[in-house]
């Protein structure tokens, strides 16, 4: 089962799920006897990982992330494509520079704070019986996915 956090904390409208009930939703979804969970929220980060085996980190270069986040934005806001529960990208998404209103800010003022958190939780002794897959390129991430089987 793909748990995809965005899809569970957007409501419609952009309204952000209150913390009680975003983690409620993601427990009840971890139910399943086999999952991946797609995203990053601080607020479910420790029991999603403490009910994991597996952290994969995608930890691509700055201008890398920078290019395919705004070519993805620019992408779905012409497009008008339709994301979680009704909601679209935002035109603001474009021009904005505050992260808390562009997905384009959040991701440029973020990336070095991830690197750092996720750098840190890879040797904090908390998190030893975790198997970390740090993917720094493209080409890494290609190989581990043509690694991967799926059990159902």
């Amino acid at each position: 089962m793909n748990i995809e956090l965005d899809a569970l904390f957007h409501q419609p409208g952009w309204e952000p799920l209150d913390d009680v009930t975003f983690r409620a939703r993601v427990l009840e979804a971890m139910e399943a006897p086999a999952w991946v969970v797609d995203g990053n929220y601080s607020a479910v980060r420790e029991m999603v990982w403490e009910r994991a085996d597996t952290i994969v980190w995608f930890d691509l270069p700055y201008t890398v992330v920078m290019a395919r986040t705004v070519r993805r934005t620019v992408r779905r806001t012409v497009t008008r494509q339709e994301l979680w529960n009704g909601n679209k990208e935002p035109w603001s998404n474009l021009y904005s520079f505050n992260p808390q209103k562009s997905i384009v800010a959040w991701a440029a003022t973020r990336h070095g704070v991830y690197r750092r958190r996720y750098a840190e939780a890879e040797h904090d002794p908390r998190w030893a019986g975790l198997r970390f897959v740090h993917l720094r390129s493209q080409r890494e991430t290609d190989a581990f996915l043509a690694e991967v089987t799926i059990t159902a």
